[in-house]
C-alpha cells in the first residue's frame, strides 16, 4: 500500500519536513516515490507548500494519507 507521509529533514531540534508518497513498508527517511511538498512548522505561520495536482493524482490513485498529513492537505485546501 502507498502512503502520503512526512520525511524529517533537518538539524536536531530543527526538523522541517518534506511530504512524500512511499511504500508503507519502507522507513520513515528512506526511500520514496515522489515528492509533493513541504511543512516547516519552525517558521511563524508554519510554512505549508504541497503541489495540489501532485497530490489529487496520489489520492485518486489509493495513496492513504497519514493523521498528520491529512490535517495538513486540509489546512492546505486539498480534499479527496
Amino acid at each position: 500500500m502507498v502512503k502520503i507521509r512526512l520525511k524529517r529533514m533537518g538539524q536536531k531540534k530543527s526538523p522541517f519536513y518534506r511530504v512524500v508518497v512511499a511504500d508503507e513498508r519502507a522507513p520513515r527517511d528512506g526511500k520514496f516515490i515522489a515528492e509533493i511538498g513541504i511543512y516547516d512548522p519552525n517558521q511563524d505561520p508554519s510554512l505549508i507548500k504541497i503541489d495540489a495536482e501532485a497530490a489529487k493524482k496520489w489520492l485518486g490513485t489509493g495513496a492513504q494519507p497519514t493523521d498528520t498529513v491529512a490535517k495538513l492537505l486540509k489546512i492546505a485546501g486539498i480534499e479527496k
